[in-house]
Protein backbone atom coordinates (compact mmCIF):
# COMPACT_ATOMS: atom_id res chain seq x y z
CA UNK A 1 0.00 0.00 0.00
CA UNK A 2 1.21 3.56 -0.62
CA UNK A 3 2.28 5.30 2.57
CA UNK A 4 3.55 8.74 3.61
CA UNK A 5 7.25 8.83 4.54
CA UNK A 6 9.10 11.23 6.86
CA UNK A 7 9.45 13.80 4.06
CA UNK A 8 5.67 13.79 3.45
CA UNK A 9 6.04 11.94 0.15
CA UNK A 10 3.84 9.06 -0.96
CA UNK A 11 5.90 5.88 -1.41
CA UNK A 12 5.56 2.18 -2.11
CA UNK A 13 6.43 -0.76 -4.36
CA UNK A 14 4.84 -1.32 -7.76
CA UNK A 15 5.68 -3.36 -10.87
CA UNK A 16 6.18 -1.30 -14.02
CA UNK A 17 6.43 -2.14 -17.72
CA UNK A 18 9.51 0.01 -18.39
CA UNK A 19 9.83 -1.00 -22.03
CA UNK A 20 6.59 -0.15 -23.82
CA UNK A 21 4.54 -3.16 -25.01
CA UNK A 22 7.16 -5.61 -23.74
CA UNK A 23 4.77 -7.31 -21.34
CA UNK A 24 7.64 -7.57 -18.83
CA UNK A 25 6.98 -5.97 -15.44
CA UNK A 26 9.82 -5.13 -13.06
CA UNK A 27 9.50 -4.39 -9.35
CA UNK A 28 10.47 -0.83 -8.43
CA UNK A 29 10.15 1.52 -5.47
CA UNK A 30 8.10 4.62 -6.34
CA UNK A 31 8.09 8.07 -4.74
CA UNK A 32 5.35 10.59 -5.49
CA UNK A 33 6.60 14.06 -4.54
CA UNK A 34 4.10 16.85 -5.25
CA UNK A 35 6.51 19.53 -4.02
CA UNK A 36 9.04 18.49 -6.66
CA UNK A 37 6.30 17.84 -9.23
CA UNK A 38 7.70 14.38 -9.87
CA UNK A 39 6.90 10.67 -9.82
CA UNK A 40 10.21 8.77 -9.65
CA UNK A 41 11.20 5.15 -9.22
CA UNK A 42 14.29 3.35 -7.92
CA UNK A 43 15.64 -0.20 -7.89
CA UNK A 44 14.71 -0.40 -4.18
CA UNK A 45 13.87 1.85 -1.26
CA UNK A 46 16.68 4.49 -1.37
CA UNK A 47 17.25 3.82 2.34
CA UNK A 48 18.51 0.37 1.34
CA UNK A 49 20.63 1.50 -1.63
CA UNK A 50 24.21 2.85 -1.52
CA UNK A 51 24.46 6.57 -0.92
CA UNK A 52 23.99 8.56 -4.12
CA UNK A 53 22.25 5.79 -6.07
CA UNK A 54 20.48 7.10 -9.16
CA UNK A 55 16.81 6.74 -9.84
CA UNK A 56 15.70 4.41 -12.62
CA UNK A 57 13.11 6.71 -14.13
CA UNK A 58 11.06 9.85 -13.55
CA UNK A 59 7.97 11.59 -14.92
CA UNK A 60 6.89 15.13 -14.17
CA UNK A 61 3.35 15.24 -12.83
CA UNK A 62 2.44 18.00 -15.30
CA UNK A 63 2.89 15.51 -18.17
CA UNK A 64 0.45 12.95 -16.71
CA UNK A 65 -3.06 13.58 -18.02
CA UNK A 66 -4.94 10.64 -16.49
CA UNK A 67 -4.49 7.53 -14.33
CA UNK A 68 -7.06 4.74 -14.56
CA UNK A 69 -7.75 1.03 -14.08
CA UNK A 70 -6.32 -1.05 -16.95
CA UNK A 71 -7.52 -4.55 -16.14
CA UNK A 72 -9.55 -4.63 -19.37
CA UNK A 73 -6.62 -3.35 -21.44
CA UNK A 74 -4.22 -5.88 -19.90
CA UNK A 75 -6.36 -8.82 -18.76
CA UNK A 76 -3.31 -11.02 -18.14
CA UNK A 77 -1.72 -8.44 -15.83
CA UNK A 78 -3.42 -8.65 -12.46
CA UNK A 79 -4.29 -5.38 -10.63
CA UNK A 80 -3.00 -3.30 -13.54
CA UNK A 81 -3.48 0.45 -14.02
CA UNK A 82 -2.25 2.89 -16.65
CA UNK A 83 -0.75 6.40 -16.62
CA UNK A 84 -1.36 8.46 -19.75
CA UNK A 85 1.60 10.78 -20.32
CA UNK A 86 1.50 12.44 -23.73
CA UNK A 87 1.59 9.73 -26.41
CA UNK A 88 3.06 7.15 -24.00
CA UNK A 89 1.11 4.87 -21.71
CA UNK A 90 2.83 3.51 -18.61
CA UNK A 91 1.34 0.25 -17.32
CA UNK A 92 1.86 -0.60 -13.65
CA UNK A 93 0.82 -3.47 -11.41
CA UNK A 94 -0.32 -3.03 -7.82
CA UNK A 95 -0.11 -5.69 -5.12
CA UNK A 96 -3.88 -6.11 -4.75
CA UNK A 97 -7.16 -4.39 -5.62
CA UNK A 98 -7.07 -2.00 -2.66
CA UNK A 99 -3.48 -1.06 -3.51
CA UNK A 100 -4.56 -0.35 -7.12
CA UNK A 101 -7.45 1.90 -6.03
CA UNK A 102 -5.28 3.88 -3.60
CA UNK A 103 -2.49 4.49 -6.13
CA UNK A 104 -4.97 5.60 -8.80
CA UNK A 105 -6.60 7.99 -6.34
CA UNK A 106 -3.40 9.58 -5.01
CA UNK A 107 -1.94 9.99 -8.52
CA UNK A 108 -5.09 11.57 -9.94
CA UNK A 109 -5.22 13.90 -6.95
CA UNK A 110 -1.55 14.85 -7.41
CA UNK A 111 -1.78 15.63 -11.14
CA UNK A 112 -4.55 18.15 -10.48
CA UNK A 113 -1.94 20.36 -8.78
CA UNK A 114 -0.19 21.54 -11.94
CA UNK A 115 0.83 25.12 -11.05
CA UNK A 116 3.93 25.30 -8.81
CA UNK A 117 4.16 27.88 -6.06
CA UNK A 118 6.01 31.11 -7.01
CA UNK A 119 8.78 30.45 -4.48
CA UNK A 120 9.33 26.86 -5.57
CA UNK A 121 12.48 26.46 -7.64
CA UNK A 122 12.33 23.65 -10.18
CA UNK A 123 15.54 22.43 -11.88
CA UNK A 124 15.49 22.97 -15.64
CA UNK A 125 15.32 19.63 -17.49
CA UNK A 126 18.10 20.69 -19.87
CA UNK A 127 20.49 21.52 -17.04
CA UNK A 128 23.14 18.74 -17.10
CA UNK A 129 24.06 19.02 -13.45
CA UNK A 130 22.65 20.08 -10.11
CA UNK A 131 24.30 21.46 -6.99
CA UNK A 132 24.13 19.25 -3.87
CA UNK A 133 24.13 20.19 -0.22
CA UNK A 134 27.91 19.89 -0.03
CA UNK A 135 28.41 22.12 -3.05
CA UNK A 136 29.37 19.18 -5.25
CA UNK A 137 27.99 18.38 -8.67
CA UNK A 138 25.61 15.48 -8.60
CA UNK A 139 24.84 13.43 -11.71
CA UNK A 140 24.29 14.43 -15.32
CA UNK A 141 20.95 13.65 -16.94
CA UNK A 142 19.78 13.35 -20.51
CA UNK A 143 16.30 14.42 -21.58
CA UNK A 144 14.73 12.38 -24.40
CA UNK A 145 11.38 12.98 -26.04
CA UNK A 146 9.60 9.62 -26.28
CA UNK A 147 6.12 9.76 -27.73
CA UNK A 148 5.91 13.45 -26.96
CA UNK A 149 6.89 12.95 -23.30
CA UNK A 150 10.23 14.17 -21.83
CA UNK A 151 12.00 11.26 -20.13
CA UNK A 152 14.92 12.10 -17.84
CA UNK A 153 17.66 9.43 -17.54
CA UNK A 154 21.17 9.48 -15.97
CA UNK A 155 24.09 9.70 -18.42
CA UNK A 156 27.03 9.15 -16.06
CA UNK A 157 28.17 5.79 -14.78
CA UNK A 158 30.18 7.52 -12.08
CA UNK A 159 28.61 10.11 -9.84
CA UNK A 160 29.37 12.21 -6.80
CA UNK A 161 27.13 11.94 -3.77
CA UNK A 162 26.11 14.68 -1.35
CA UNK A 163 29.41 14.60 0.53
CA UNK A 164 31.65 14.49 -2.54
CA UNK A 165 32.36 10.75 -2.48
CA UNK A 166 32.69 9.05 -5.87
CA UNK A 167 30.48 6.06 -6.53
CA UNK A 168 30.97 3.61 -9.37
CA UNK A 169 27.55 2.67 -10.70
CA UNK A 170 28.92 -0.51 -12.33
CA UNK A 171 29.73 -1.98 -8.91
CA UNK A 172 26.29 -1.53 -7.44
CA UNK A 173 24.53 -4.84 -6.82
CA UNK A 174 20.95 -5.33 -7.81
CA UNK A 175 18.51 -5.57 -4.94
CA UNK A 176 16.66 -8.76 -4.13
CA UNK A 177 13.48 -6.79 -4.76
CA UNK A 178 13.93 -7.58 -8.47
CA UNK A 179 12.97 -11.18 -7.86
CA UNK A 180 9.43 -12.04 -8.98
CA UNK A 181 7.00 -10.77 -6.40
CA UNK A 182 4.52 -13.61 -6.61
CA UNK A 183 7.03 -16.49 -6.84
CA UNK A 184 5.94 -19.05 -4.23
CA UNK A 185 8.40 -20.95 -2.04
CA UNK A 186 8.17 -24.75 -2.01
CA UNK A 187 6.13 -25.93 1.01
CA UNK A 188 8.10 -27.22 4.00
CA UNK A 189 7.09 -29.78 6.63
CA UNK A 190 5.32 -27.08 8.65
CA UNK A 191 2.54 -25.03 7.10
CA UNK A 192 3.74 -21.55 6.08
CA UNK A 193 1.71 -18.83 7.79
CA UNK A 194 3.30 -15.82 6.11
CA UNK A 195 6.25 -15.22 3.78
CA UNK A 196 7.78 -12.26 1.97
CA UNK A 197 10.70 -9.88 1.68
CA UNK A 198 11.77 -7.51 4.46
CA UNK A 199 14.98 -5.66 5.24
CA UNK A 200 16.86 -6.58 8.43
CA UNK A 201 19.81 -5.14 10.31
CA UNK A 202 22.93 -7.27 10.70
CA UNK A 203 24.17 -8.20 14.17
CA UNK A 204 27.82 -7.17 13.74
CA UNK A 205 28.20 -4.71 10.86
CA UNK A 206 24.77 -3.13 11.50
CA UNK A 207 24.18 -2.96 7.76
CA UNK A 208 20.74 -3.50 6.22
CA UNK A 209 20.03 -6.33 3.78
CA UNK A 210 16.89 -7.56 2.05
CA UNK A 211 15.98 -11.06 3.15
CA UNK A 212 13.13 -13.46 2.45
CA UNK A 213 11.27 -14.19 5.71
CA UNK A 214 9.12 -17.23 6.32
CA UNK A 215 6.89 -17.84 9.33
CA UNK A 216 5.44 -21.21 10.29
CA UNK A 217 3.75 -22.47 13.45
CA UNK A 218 7.04 -23.07 15.26
CA UNK A 219 9.70 -20.77 13.81
CA UNK A 220 10.43 -17.63 11.84
CA UNK A 221 13.43 -17.84 9.55
CA UNK A 222 15.04 -15.77 6.83
CA UNK A 223 16.74 -16.73 3.57
CA UNK A 224 18.97 -14.90 1.13
CA UNK A 225 16.12 -15.18 -1.37
CA UNK A 226 12.99 -17.26 -1.89
CA UNK A 227 15.00 -19.44 -4.28
CA UNK A 228 17.24 -20.68 -1.44
CA UNK A 229 16.41 -23.94 0.32
CA UNK A 230 18.54 -23.45 3.44
CA UNK A 231 17.75 -20.51 5.76
CA UNK A 232 20.45 -18.14 6.96
CA UNK A 233 18.91 -18.33 10.41
CA UNK A 234 15.90 -19.83 12.16
CA UNK A 235 14.37 -18.23 15.26
CA UNK A 236 12.22 -20.59 17.39
CA UNK A 237 9.00 -18.86 18.41
CA UNK A 238 9.38 -20.29 21.90
CA UNK A 239 12.41 -17.99 22.34
CA UNK A 240 10.57 -14.86 21.19
CA UNK A 241 9.56 -12.62 24.10
CA UNK A 242 7.64 -10.08 22.03
CA UNK A 243 7.24 -8.61 18.56
CA UNK A 244 6.23 -4.97 18.25
CA UNK A 245 6.64 -1.73 16.32
CA UNK A 246 10.13 -0.39 16.96
CA UNK A 247 10.30 2.52 19.38
CA UNK A 248 13.72 3.52 17.99
CA UNK A 249 12.52 4.04 14.41
CA UNK A 250 13.10 7.81 14.72
CA UNK A 251 16.70 7.25 15.83
CA UNK A 252 17.36 4.73 13.05
CA UNK A 253 15.54 6.91 10.49
CA UNK A 254 13.67 3.89 9.15
CA UNK A 255 10.01 3.73 8.20
CA UNK A 256 7.86 0.65 8.92
CA UNK A 257 10.35 -0.76 11.44
CA UNK A 258 9.46 -3.51 13.91
CA UNK A 259 11.48 -5.62 16.33
CA UNK A 260 11.55 -9.29 17.26
CA UNK A 261 12.87 -9.55 20.81
CA UNK A 262 14.45 -12.84 21.92
CA UNK A 263 16.46 -13.78 24.99
CA UNK A 264 19.76 -13.40 23.13
CA UNK A 265 19.12 -10.65 20.57
CA UNK A 266 16.69 -8.08 19.23
CA UNK A 267 16.10 -8.38 15.48
CA UNK A 268 15.26 -5.10 13.72
CA UNK A 269 13.16 -5.66 10.59
CA UNK A 270 11.84 -3.11 8.08
CA UNK A 271 8.72 -3.88 6.07
CA UNK A 272 7.84 -2.31 2.72
CA UNK A 273 4.76 -0.51 4.04
CA UNK A 274 2.91 0.19 7.31
CA UNK A 275 0.33 -2.43 6.36
CA UNK A 276 3.02 -5.06 5.85
CA UNK A 277 4.66 -4.13 9.17
CA UNK A 278 1.39 -4.56 11.10
CA UNK A 279 0.65 -7.74 9.15
CA UNK A 280 3.97 -9.28 10.22
CA UNK A 281 3.49 -8.21 13.84
CA UNK A 282 -0.02 -9.70 13.88
CA UNK A 283 1.09 -12.92 12.16
CA UNK A 284 4.07 -13.57 14.44
CA UNK A 285 2.11 -12.64 17.58
CA UNK A 286 -0.73 -14.91 16.49
CA UNK A 287 1.65 -17.82 15.88
CA UNK A 288 3.17 -17.34 19.34
CA UNK A 289 -0.25 -17.31 21.00
CA UNK A 290 -1.31 -20.39 19.04
CA UNK A 291 1.83 -22.21 20.15
CA UNK A 292 1.81 -21.23 23.83
CA UNK A 293 -1.80 -20.43 24.49
CA UNK A 294 -3.06 -16.98 25.53
CA UNK A 295 -1.20 -15.17 28.31
CA UNK A 296 1.89 -17.39 28.16
CA UNK A 297 5.25 -15.67 27.93
CA UNK A 298 8.54 -17.23 26.88
CA UNK A 299 9.75 -17.34 30.50
CA UNK A 300 6.57 -18.99 31.74
CA UNK A 301 6.82 -21.54 28.93
CA UNK A 302 10.40 -22.42 29.94
CA UNK A 303 9.27 -22.83 33.54
CA UNK A 304 6.39 -25.05 32.42
CA UNK A 305 8.75 -27.22 30.36
CA UNK A 306 11.11 -27.60 33.34
CA UNK A 307 8.27 -28.65 35.64
CA UNK A 308 6.87 -31.08 33.07
CA UNK A 309 10.26 -32.72 32.38
CA UNK A 310 11.70 -34.06 35.66
CA UNK A 311 14.06 -36.29 33.71
CA UNK A 312 16.27 -33.32 32.89
CA UNK A 313 16.77 -32.45 36.57
CA UNK A 314 20.06 -33.28 38.24
CA UNK A 315 21.04 -33.60 41.88
CA UNK A 316 23.29 -30.86 43.29
CA UNK A 317 25.55 -32.42 45.87
CA UNK A 318 26.48 -29.13 47.51
CA UNK A 319 22.90 -28.08 48.37
CA UNK A 320 21.28 -31.47 48.38
CA UNK A 321 18.51 -30.13 46.18
CA UNK A 322 17.36 -30.81 42.68
CA UNK A 323 18.05 -28.12 40.13
CA UNK A 324 17.11 -28.01 36.49
CA UNK A 325 19.80 -28.58 33.90
CA UNK A 326 19.43 -26.45 30.82
CA UNK A 327 21.60 -27.54 27.92
CA UNK A 328 23.57 -24.79 26.26
CA UNK A 329 22.75 -24.32 22.62
CA UNK A 330 25.53 -23.65 20.15
CA UNK A 331 25.41 -20.07 18.99
CA UNK A 332 24.51 -19.76 15.36
CA UNK A 333 26.47 -17.27 13.27
CA UNK A 334 24.74 -13.94 12.75
CA UNK A 335 23.84 -12.93 9.22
Amino acid sequence: MPYVDRQNRICGFLDIEENENSGKFLRRYFILDTREDSFVWYMDNPQNLPSGSSRVGAIKLTYISKVSDATKLRPKAEFCFVMNAGMRKYFLQANDQQDLVEWVNVLNKAIKITVPKPLDSQPHPDNPSRQGECGKKQVSYRTDIVGGVPIITPTQKEEVNECGETIDRNNLKRSQSHLPYFTPKPPSDSAVIKAGYCVKQGAVMKNWKRRYFQLDENTIGYFKSELEKEPLRVIPLKEVHKVQECKQSDIMMRDNLFEIVTSSRTFYVQADSPEEMHSWIKAVSGAIVAQRGPGRSASSMRQARRLSNPCIQRYTSRTGECSTYVGSHAHMPSY
